[in-house]
């Protein structure tokens, strides 16, 4: 009979999942569909709202913003091993999933509530909570490239959005 160790107080399925011995060690299974609820209704948003101009000019913060965003959505999928330590006990995977879940929840309410009817408020809101999950995923999950790239993407995606607010 092979028995399993105890990790941070659990046991089964979470103390597997906390020891990363999943079998796919480089790829993170919840990040990926996290970070494919966050895309959808953006995607929606480029569709129905083809060729909507940016009108930020200013470059480095354009630029800011991409590099944020992508190398955050990267991070959140894939284990690259580097400044990454996974989660220190139960209740950090506890705090990632939940709070991961209502912020992903709240996305979508909001970005439902701005397809009827946009304002301002609602769009600095659709810029923080995609900050918000990154930097919670990256806090739990003690990942400090995640952090770094969440606040550089925050930082980015903020001043775009102001630039862009509606009037």
């Amino acid at each position: 009979m092979r028995h399993m160790s105890i990790i941070g107080g659990s046991d089964g399925p979470t103390a597997v999942f906390i020891a990363g011995k999943l079998g796919m060690d480089w790829l993170n299974v919840f990040g990926l569909i996290f970070v494919i609820l966050l895309l959808i209704p953006n995607i929606v948003y480029a569709i129905k709202f083809k060729g909507k101009k940016n009108l930020c000019t200013n470059k480095f913060m354009n630029i800011l913003e991409q590099i944020g965003r992508y190398a955050c959505m990267f991070l959140m999928v894939f284990n690259i091993g580097i400044a990454e330590f996974g989660f220190g006990s139960v209740d950090a995977f506890l705090i990632y999933s939940i709070g991961n879940v209502l912020l992903i929840l709240s996305y979508w309410i909001i970005w439902m509530l701005y397809f009827h009817k946009q304002s301002f408020g609602k769009q600095i809101t659709l810029a923080i909570l995609p900050t918000c999950l990154f930097l919670l995923c990256g806090i739990t999950m003690r990942h400090c490239l995640l952090i770094l790239f969440g606040l550089v993407f925050g930082a980015g995606h903020v001043y775009v959005t102001y630039k862009n607010r509606i009037e």
